[in-house]
């Protein structure tokens, strides 16, 4: 073995360095090829205010996306940068601008429960086009989910939740990045879970599970997105990390019931429906820092009487 010099290490780093620097200019020169692919493909439309604007299909999408070998989402981004706007999400604009898009795109939201609230909550955040999506669940399908449970159907009863979300998200949205996790979330394992996601969405239907999940939301500093609902009366309560939280809903995690009234009122078809897709409108604020949030508040809603109440907590 020879002698260490200094001009050595200089050389390897100076390798390592030039490779990293061809790395960057290769991923350039194929960015500027999908987006001359993109520009040739777009197709002018006239939106309903008579404007026009430039779209491409999901297929056309696909097909660059094998092309090239690279991600539809990182497809979809790029031609959002570039006012070219991806037909599946031509609805969405309006409420959101094409830059809010490409920020959802970039997002990673954790989902715990894959239930009532759960698969509801995912279809939704699928198709507004969350590029990344964890979700967790132990339980199997079976014949009482059909009735309200988005992700059921008569031929996967018997298989894991996270499977069937898995599978769904992939048929919504193949530009979505999804991880399932068939597992029951405990203080040992829901830190993993979570960690990297931006928001976490809380659809579970246990009180213990629920204040293990806020607790690790705590440690990571990540907000929480709290739902429940029992018979046609739910609620909905947005938490950060320096929150009272559920301890101002439930009082102090000890001592708590396993499960809260559900099992006694019901879990009727529309009430999942309607308080997930106000867990979804909680996340879709917090990304984009716009509008005014239930933080601090617990919204309630009796949907068979009318009555909708906000809460100071």
């Amino acid at each position: 073995m020879g002698d260490y010099r200094e001009s050595d290490n200089f050389n390897i780093h100076y390798i390592i360095q030039v490779k990293g620097m061809n790395f960057m200019k290769e991923n350039m020169k194929n960015e500027k090829a999908i987006l001359r692919e993109l520009k040739e493909l777009k197709e002018e439309s006239i939106n309903f205010s008579g404007k026009k604007y430039y779209h491409i299909l999901v297929k056309q999408i696909k097909n660059i996306s094998r092309k090239f070998q690279t991600q539809s989402r990182e497809i979809e981004i790029l031609a959002l940068q570039n006012n070219i706007i991806p037909e599946r999400y031509y609805r969405n604009l309006g409420a959101i601008s094409p830059l809010e898009q490409v920020k959802m795109l970039q997002s990673k939201i954790a989902i715990i429960g894959a239930g009532g609230l759960g698969g509801t909550i995912l279809e939704l955040l699928a198709r507004m086009g969350i590029g990344k999506l964890i979700i967790a669940d132990q339980d199997i399908m079976v014949d009482s989910n059909l009735n309200r449970q988005l992700l059921s159907n008569e031929t996967n009863l018997g298989q894991k939740k996270t499977e069937a979300a898995v599978k769904r998200v992939k048929e919504i949205n193949s530009s979505v990045e999804i991880v399932g996790y068939s597992i029951l979330i405990g203080s040992d394992n829901v830190k993993k879970i979570i960690e990297g996601a931006e928001v976490v969405v809380d659809a579970l239907d246990n009180l213990p599970s629920r204040f293990v999940l806020q607790k690790a939301c705590r440690d990571l500093k990540i907000p929480l997105v709290h739902g429940a609902i029992a018979g046609f009366n739910g609620q909905l309560s947005t938490i950060f990390p320096e929150d009272k939280g559920l301890e101002s809903i439930y009082g102090l995690n000890k001592d708590l019931p396993e499960h809260g009234s559900e099992l006694e009122l019901g879990a009727p078809t529309v009430t999942p429906a309607l308080i997930a897709s106000l867990e979804v409108q909680e996340v879709i604020k917090i990304l984009l820092k716009r509008g005014k949030l239930f933080r601090n508040e617990l919204l309630y809603l009796d949907i068979e009487e009318g009555i909708m109440e906000i809460l100071n907590l």
